[in-house]
């Protein structure tokens, strides 16, 4: 076994794995019996007697190690004894904490054991603090084993663990071994006997309040500031004993002038007041009232006033825990009638900003529980009931006091609860809040709302918000009342003039929402007939009033059953507006509110999807395609902005259904529904009206609600493979016309390029592939005109879209691309090409089960930006350079800022150039570009400081040329460059900036002369050298 010690000792330095194998080779043999624990002990005895510590300390060191390694139940309880001992013996040498922290973890260790360790570190740690913070931390850590696994026995020893640990962990400041002592402490506190300690066990951990560690960035614990913060408190509240010294320092720190420290000081009196027991909280409870009514009152911040109003309430909900709380003799109720009598003295006075904080006051008390709610109420009410008759008519005190009663409200719902919720306890008083006063303060308010001044509209929101407060209050109005409360809204909503930002109507509107969630049937017997009646069957006269009411029916139909109704009811007067031939923008608005009512449902299993299919999907298609074909007259249906809305419409539902309607609807994609025998699909039209070319806007929504493994054909007549499918949308697309709808030629693409994408097989894409070659190699050969060569090029950017999203021949694709950009007929077109590549398309995207790989835009930008900038740099034609910036501004607009800072060496040359564009859409997406890098990387752009400088006041500056949102996001980059770029870089620029400046300060928008403002306080805030050595 000597040999094996040796082995450790002269290892354990060099490398602590080889060193735990060696112990673990010596278990091995203790198993085996090839030795005994009493041999590897006497071989340690040449080296525990050594005279230097580092050769005792890793022969102790060695028999921990060995310890640890050993099974739980190996050793018997008299040699865990025995090694007990023998480490206590030697407890102040290195490695016999670890033996001992191994030991306390077996299964035949017992609490005599605890107790002799436990009395070894009381004895041999008494200059805890003069040793290094690790072997404190081993020391702390022992301790807590100790405390969690074999608490009894040394709670049984009384005083003397009690003062032991205390004085054992006294002056720690390593926040790593606080979190362990605080924790060690708060066990001491919450189960010892501490009569006549009390004062020493607190200020054992109230001389850390407050907290002021601040980590450092590199530390390996991560121990916050907060988790500290947290452990404290949790001592300071964990024994009722301690109020007499809790409340006094912390009323005293109170007065700090540190906004941290009486934040702190805050929390640490709720979580104590939540803790201590009744009577304790009660003798100081006035006390705590006088100094945090001065915080609420004189706040320095919202922030602290919300602090001291959770603390007061914290105090009332303790308060309350008793058997009689609502008694006139309790202890809640002798902390409330003081504050109670003292708000109602302040009150008299009706100041605004005093009111609104008293009021604070006594709605967070009644909100602590139903007892504290009643004993406030009972005073309080009818005197503010007299207050507020007392000033009728002075608008500004009456308002503030609707504000005290709205507190009022609010707090009674959180206790007795609404119609929707229960309160936690039940609801076990059966007294009815406000209950006496509810004829009075319905007449007030809706004096308040409809007798008031339409121009008054603060007050009237103030008076809105109490009504509906009220109405969500539990058995406090009947039906009846909430219904004139109904009526209310209904007459502001649509019979009262606007007025400035119409606030009060969206208030009437949300109020009438949230009545919707709990009396849904008033809404629809009162308030959807009169909404209704006030829908035109017609829009010829070109009001637009419609809009505001289809938004409120939109905004109110949050129930199910609401939302039921009111779908049907729009569908019934779509049928009556499209025989009334109102004009696009109407029918438009009744299919969004239908669309925004389904969409906010998020119902998978809607019971009445299978109407919906048949009413919308079906019936309102056949309306919109069968004038098309001759049969009947063109209605708004066929307009193309209408067209994407139903089919928006027709894709939510569609989505939701599941099994025999998809495939109903897979075979309809190009029929439409028509139902008519030998209808011909669009796709197989040579001639076609741009009407019937605009159904494939339709055709394209349905296609994109489709599980991509259904059948594709044309009509159940017309069958034909993907390929016959693929060339005929390509010709479609190819033959469009300059009649056709800009829609329908972008629905066109967008529908080629969803088989690609979501309907082909992988083995399939050659299909595609061979398309685009074909575009290459064969048409844009041949042309000469520009307006001709985007036809060609359109369809190329789509189809390579499709295919580059499922990383398909990505590098062979992209070059091919790129090539396009060298030509002087249509590089320019291809330049534009490259910004669909990433943008993102409601079409082809994953809502809509396209194939979108994860890696596909960091792919594309990477082999795109290296490439770009490559032939920028081989180009020696003036007129085709700026393609190659284009592309790439078409590109940066969509790919996220961690992408882009990858390729940022390659870029920043290339944005500089961009700058210089004369195209509008390539100027504004460098700019933001430049933003996103200033934010994220300033160092990348000190070297170009000044290109970037002058060119970003350029653009600033031209007020004919750049349009006011790229002027103002220019001067935005500007703003940043002090706040982010060192000064030294910039300081050389500061007068030429400040002198630009002073002329953008007259640009004609208002937007763009204060970012101006906001650039030029930045620029001017920077020292110069001089002022600096001046100071």
């Amino acid at each position: 076994m000597s040999t094996d010690v040796q082995k450790y000792l002269l290892t354990v330095d060099d490398s602590k794995s080889d060193a735990a194998e060696i112990a673990a080779e010596t278990v091995k043999k203790l198993e085996s019996k090839e030795t005994s624990l009493i041999d590897v002990v006497q071989s340690l005895g040449e080296y525990i007697n050594e005279q230097d510590v580092t050769i005792r300390s890793k022969a102790v060191s060695y028999l921990a190690a060995v310890i640890a390694a050993l099974p739980p139940r190996f050793l018997n309880r008299q040699q865990i004894q025995v090694l007990c001992q023998f480490f206590c013996d030697r407890i102040e040498d290195g490695g016999a904490l670890g033996g001992l922290l191994g030991l306390q973890a077996l299964d035949r260790f017992n609490e005599d054991m605890a107790v002799m360790i436990v009395r070894a570190m009381f004895d041999s740690f008494q200059d805890l603090q003069l040793r290094p913070q690790g072997q404190r931390y081993q020391i702390l850590q022992l301790l807590n084993e100790l405390m969690s696994n074999h608490r009894k026995a040394i709670r049984d020893l009384g005083k003397e663990s009690l003062v032991g640990v205390t004085d054992l962990v006294s002056g720690e400041k390593d926040p790593r071994n606080l979190m362990v002592v605080f924790s060690i402490l708060k066990v001491i506190m919450a189960e010892w006997d501490i009569t006549d300690h009390e004062e020493t066990l607190f200020h054992s951990v109230y001389c850390y309040f407050p907290i002021t560690f601040r980590p450092p960035s590199d530390d390996p614990y991560r121990i916050t500031a907060q988790d500290l913060k947290d452990r404290l408190r949790d001592c300071i509240a964990s024994r009722s004993q301690f109020a007499p010294h809790t409340f006094p320092n912390m009323i005293d720190k109170l007065d700090s002038t540190s906004p941290n420290v009486k934040k702190d000081c805050l929390h640490t009196i709720t979580a104590c007041a939540l803790s201590y027991d009744v009577a304790a909280i009660s003798r100081y409870s006035i006390t705590l009232w006088d100094s945090l009514k001065f915080e609420i009152l004189n706040a320095q911040s919202e922030e602290l006033a919300e602090e001291a109003l959770i603390a007061l309430r914290a105090i009332a909900v303790r308060l309350s825990d008793t058997k009689t709380p609502e008694s006139d003799q309790s202890f809640l109720a002798q902390y409330l009638h003081p504050i109670t009598k003292e708000c109602m003295e302040e009150l008299q006075e009706v100041q605004q900003k005093k009111v609104k904080q008293l009021g604070q006051i006594l709605g967070r008390l009644c909100s602590a529980s139903a007892p504290a709610f009643l004993l406030i109420e009972k005073g309080v009410v009818p005197f503010l009931l007299t207050i507020y008759q007392d000033n009728l008519g002075e608008i500004l005190k009456e308002r503030v006091l609707l504000e005290v009663f709205v507190q009022f409200f609010e707090s009674a719902i959180e206790v007795f609860g609404s119609w929707k919720s229960i309160p936690s306890h039940g609801n076990a008083f059966t007294h009815s809040p406000l209950g006496g006063f509810k004829d009075r303060l319905f007449e007030i308010f809706s004096q308040a709302l409809m007798g008031s001044l339409k121009e008054e509209v603060s007050f009237r929101v103030i008076a809105i918000k109490g009504l509906l407060l009220m109405s969500k209050l539990r058995h406090f109005f009947e039906d009846d009342e909430i219904g004139m409360i109904v009526q209310y809204c209904n007459d502001i909503s649509l019979v009262e003039e606007s007025y400035g930002n119409d606030d009060i109507k969206k208030e009437a509107i949300q109020c009438l929402a949230n009545i919707s969630t709990f009396k849904p049937t008033l809404i629809m017997d009162i308030t959807f007939p009169a909404f209704m009646a006030k829908l035109p069957d017609s829009d010829t006269g070109g009001d637009k009033q419609y809009l505001t009411t289809l938004e409120g029916l939109a905004l109110i139909s949050v129930e199910k059953d609401i939302s039921e109704t009111l779908i049907r009811r729009l569908l019934n007067k779509l049928d009556v507006i499209l025989r009334g031939n109102a004009r696009p923008t109407y029918a438009h608005a009744v299919l969004s509110t239908i669309l925004y009512v389904l969409d906010k449902r998020k119902e998978e299993e809607d019971p009445n999807l299978h109407s919906y299919y048949d009413r919308i999907i079906v019936g309102l298609i056949r309306k919109t395609v069968l004038p098309t074909i001759g049969q009947g007259s063109l209605t708004a249906l066929n307009d193309p902005a209408v067209m994407e809305i139903l089919g928006q419409l027709c894709n939510l539902v569609i989505h939701r259904l599941r099994g025999e309607k998809q495939d109903a609807a897979s075979k309809e994609i190009y029929t439409l529904f028509s139902g008519i025998e030998g209808f011909t699909p669009v796709p197989l039209c040579g001639n076609y009206s741009s009407e019937r070319s605009n159904t494939m806007i339709l055709s394209t929504y349905l296609l994109a609600a489709l599980r991509p493994d259904v059948d594709l054909t044309f009509s159940q007549e017309v069958q034909t493979s993907i390929t016959d499918l693929l060339r005929a949308i390509v010709t479609q697309a190819l033959n469009t016309s300059l009649s056709t709808s800009p829609s329908a030629r972008l629905f066109i693409l967008r529908h080629l390029a969803l088989i690609i994408n979501k309907f082909l097989l992988s083995s399939s894409l050659s299909l595609a592939e061979n398309l685009l070659w074909e575009f290459d190699s064969g048409l844009l050969t041949l042309i000469e005109d520009p307006l001709k060569a985007e036809a060609c090029i359109r369809p190329i950017f789509w189809i390579a879209k499709a295919l580059l999203l499922r990383l398909h021949q990505t590098e062979k694709l992209l070059s091919s691309l790129m090539d396009l950009l060298k030509s002087d007929v249509y590089g320019a077109t291809a330049a534009r090409g490259f910004t669909l590549l990433l943008s993102p398309d409601p079409i082809l995207s994953r809502s809509n089960g396209a194939t979108i790989r994860l890696l596909a835009p960091q792919k594309i930008f990477t082999i795109c930006a290296p490439g770009l900038e490559s032939l920028f740099r081989s180009t020696t034609d003036p007129t085709i350079k700026p393609n190659y910036l284009i592309a790439l501004s078409g590109l940066l607009r969509y790919v996220s800022s961690e992408i882009m800072m990858q390729q940022l060496g390659t870029l920043l040359p290339l944005l500089l150039q961009s700058l210089e564009l004369e195209e509008v859409e390539t100027k504004g997406a460098t700019v933001e570009t430049l933003i996103v890098i200033v934010r994220e990387n300033p160092g990348a752009l000190e070297e170009h400081a000044q290109s970037l400088i002058t060119r970003l006041l350029k653009i600033s500056s031209e007020t004919k040329k750049t349009p006011p949102s790229i002027r103002r996001a220019s001067l935005g980059a500007l703003t940043l460059f002090p706040m982010q770029l060192s000064h030294t870089v910039l300081l050389p620029y500061k007068r030429s900036v400040d002198r630009s400046l002073l002329t953008i300060l007259d640009d004609p928008r208002r937007d763009v002369r204060r970012q101006a403002v906001d650039c030029r306080a930045k620029w001017l805030g920077m020292d110069d050298p001089k002022d600096i050595d001046e100071d």
